[in-house]
Order: structure tokens, then sequence, then C-alpha cells
């Protein structure tokens, strides 16, 4: 539950540095670095998260669900 509070806070934190990227895009003047500033923190949040939900997955913390979720063979004797 924790993994997912966590993965809908950053992606929330994605779509709120992309909307104000927008605003200070449309409203700043020409040399402003503003709108620059945040979409880089866009990229470092997204990158974030995508090691993040890899590293998840790698370490068992996140399982795949839904329709068709992959299934890993336990390891047997032999």
């Amino acid at each position: 539950m924790l993994s997912k509070v966590v993965i809908i806070g950053v992606f929330l934190g994605i779509l709120y540095t992309l909307a104000s990227s927008f605003y200070f895009l449309v409203s700043d003047d020409s040399d402003s670095d503003r709108a620059v500033r945040r979409l880089t923190w866009r990229v470092g949040l997204s990158v974030a998260l995508l090691l993040g939900l890899w590293g998840g997955f790698q370490l068992g913390i996140i399982e795949p669900q839904g329709v068709n979720p992959v299934r890993y063979p336990v390891a047997g004797p032999g």
C-alpha cells in the first residue's frame, strides 16, 4: 500500500511540474529560466519513478498484477 502512495505522489509531482512549466512558459518574459528548471525537475522525477519501479520489481517489493501477470517459476529441487 505504501508503494502505491509513493508512486501516485511522484506521478502527481510530475504533473504539477509539467503544469507549472507550461504556466511559466506562457506568462514569464523571454529571459526567465523558470520553465526550463521546472522541465528539468519533471525529467528528473520521471527518471526517478522509472528507476524506482524497476528496482521495486527487481527486489520483489512491487508485484505485477493485472489481466495476465507474469508468474515466475519456483525453483524446485534438482
